[in-house]
């Protein structure tokens, strides 16, 4: 090891961003180098994606500028896309570079999981990226533009959305909210437009309260919102979606949010990995590795009941903090600490003023929802840039 360690970390998510702002606090100047590298120069919120994606929000609105949240004069960002993690040589591959550790941490982007169903790379599109909700916001808006030169193509007005998820049940409330406004611009009937939630799952929001579900089925099927559950998509066509029951829905808009995998690199660089996941130990770390911290979708924990824990925002900002911390120890030869995620709540929105969770032992739903949303999209945005980015990005 080189006189001052060099901290790598990969990857500006939610654990990333924390990791870095944490250690920037931890460490003093000569305790170690961190570089910073991501493909964007900005950090994008997630959770935020599916309303710039309906069209129900802006995109500038759910992207950072990584130059606002870090200081420069204890991180260094590189802006780059990583091409390979070799770990024996402790180097991370870049498209146009290549950057030597002495401690890594790895907290990539998942990728969309298809599960293998034939057609969905090609044909479907997802929420994964600032790009990619550009894209579906625009493309939603062209589908009402083609249909008024062609009304016979019903097809364009036919919303297709995989999965019953977090994803998929927040953005199909966000579209409710948008399409009878496009209607109006467009001068379209509303009743010609369908949104059709299909899910293979025996239940929308899979392992959350049944009560909760149920009120946010029966609220977005009064706002219009089709549901098709257990009901596997056993093909994506250019024409649509084929149903394991042999039904075909025509449909030129399909948007995937059935399932996120890990991250390919991750599995490419030797890490005990299934489906992109790599099982860390207590401390974060991957197995077989001291200098190599693991965080966000690229990891797994489990817990006392043999389940993992869902890969979400709270988990991903809860390993940051522990990260830091475990890397300044590991630094200074100190004792690291025990990483156990705290689920402090969980609440999902249905489009704008609805939304459930629960938090702690109490279900809440409705107006009482959405606000606590807010208030858990406030206290992210306070954590990594205080004050003044709540003020910036906040929709009051």
């Amino acid at each position: 090891m080189s006189q001052i360690p060099r901290i790598v970390i990969i990857g500006a998510g939610y654990g990333g961003v924390v990791t870095s702002i944490r250690l920037q606090k931890e460490l003093n100047y000569n305790e170690a180098d961190i570089t910073l590298i991501n493909k964007h120069d900005y950090h994008y919120i997630t959770t935020h994606l599916h309303m710039p994606a309906a069209g129900t929000d802006d995109p500038k609105n759910a992207r950072v500028d990584i130059s606002k949240l870090i200081d420069e004069f204890k991180v260094d960002f590189i802006k780059s896309t990583v091409v390979d993690i070799n770990t024996e040589e402790k180097k991370v591959i870049l498209e146009d570079s290549t950057v030597s550790y002495d401690y890594l941490v790895v907290g990539l982007g998942g990728e969309p999981e298809t599960f293998g169903i034939p057609g969905l790379k090609e044909y479907a599109l997802s929420i994964r990226s600032i790009n990619s909700v550009n894209y579906i916001r625009e493309h939603i808006e062209y589908m009402f533009a083609k249909y008024k030169n062609d009304e016979s193509r019903t097809d364009y007005l036919t919303f297709v959305v995989g999965g019953s998820g977090f994803t998929g049940i927040e953005f199909v409330g966000e579209l409710a909210d948008r399409l009878p406004k496009l209607c109006s611009v467009f001068n379209v009937d509303p009743s010609l437009v369908r949104i059709v939630n299909v899910e293979a799952a025996p239940t929308a929001l899979p392992g959350f309260d049944p009560e909760l579900v149920k009120y946010a089925m029966n609220l977005l099927t009064d706002k219009g919102v089709e549901f098709m559950i257990s009901t596997p998509i056993k093909e994506c066509t250019p024409d649509g979606v084929i149903l394991a029951s042999g039904e075909e829905i025509k449909s030129q808009t399909v948007v995937w949010t059935g399932g996120i995998r890990g991250n390919s690199l991750v599995e490419n660089a030797g890490f005990e990995a299934v489906r992109g996941r790599v099982k860390v130990d207590e401390y974060l770390r991957a197995p077989g590795f001291d200098d190599v911290f693991i965080i966000g979708d690229c990891s797994v924990m489990f817990k006392e009941d043999g389940k993992p824990f869902p890969p979400t925002a709270q988990i991903a900002m809860q390993q940051g903090v522990a990260c830091a911390y475990n890397l300044a120890a590991s630094i200074r030869g100190e004792k690291l600490k025990t990483f156990k995620p705290e689920i402090k709540g969980t609440v999902a929105s249905l489009g704008k003023g609805e939304a459930i969770g629960v938090v702690g032992e109490k279900k809440i739903k409705g107006y009482t929802a959405a606000i606590m949303k807010k208030m858990i999209d406030i206290r992210y945005l306070y954590i990594i840039g205080g004050i003044p980015l709540v003020l910036k990005k906040t929709r009051f």
